[in-house]
């Protein structure tokens, strides 16, 4: 398996793992082993590429089986529900100082094809993003609906991350996550 930073050239094999688990094209047998809710286009994968270097891949004989979107909110901001994140940040406390545009990203989605599932997939890219963007924030943050319980336990039984609150957006209940980015997951 090989980690790296995508390139141009691997969207349309991302955009094919996306579409398998997204949740407007997953096969409904699928959905209970977790789901992606926000659609993408090449052009905001583009975007997330070239403006942000956000976006992580898992290769395995040369096709995409899964990958982390991570970015500033200034790339996240022109989703609705980011701005209303966004909007809330300042309300929040993690690590001893309060969460802002400059000391936090939001991570995710993440998706793993489930023929790699638990084999460890999830906590090396997670831990290769976190790595790469530890760089530039201290704080990860992100939010996972609660009608996913297979990714909240991904994310908090696996990977460590911890809940810092819980909102309702567009009629929807979620679970809004933080993680310290200098600390190396135990793989």
């Amino acid at each position: 398996m090989k980690f790296k930073i995508a390139e141009i050239s691997d969207i349309d094999k991302v955009l094919k793992l996306h579409y398998k688990y997204q949740i407007d094209s997953i096969n409904e047998e699928d959905k209970k082993d977790g789901f992606i809710t926000t659609p993408f286009t090449k052009e905001q994968l583009e975007r997330l590429i070239n403006e942000e270097h956000g976006l992580f891949i898992a290769l395995k004989n040369d096709e995409v089986v899964a990958y982390v979107m991570a970015a500033s909110w200034e790339f996240w901001s022109a989703w609705q529900m980011f701005a209303h994140m966004i909007k809330d940040l300042p309300n929040l406390e993690y690590l001893g100082q309060r969460l802002s545009v400059d000391n936090s990203y939001q991570y995710g989605p993440v998706c793993v094809d489930k023929s790699v599932r638990g084999n460890g997939v999830l906590e090396s890219i997670f831990d290769f993003a976190r790595e790469e963007m530890s760089k530039r924030y201290p704080i990860l943050v992100t939010f996972i609906n609660k009608i996913n319980p297979r990714s909240y336990e991904a994310h908090t039984r696996k990977l460590g991350l911890e809940v810092i609150k819980e909102f309702t957006y567009n009629n929807n209940n979620y679970y809004e996550l933080v993680y310290d980015t200098s600390k190396k997951l135990t793989l």
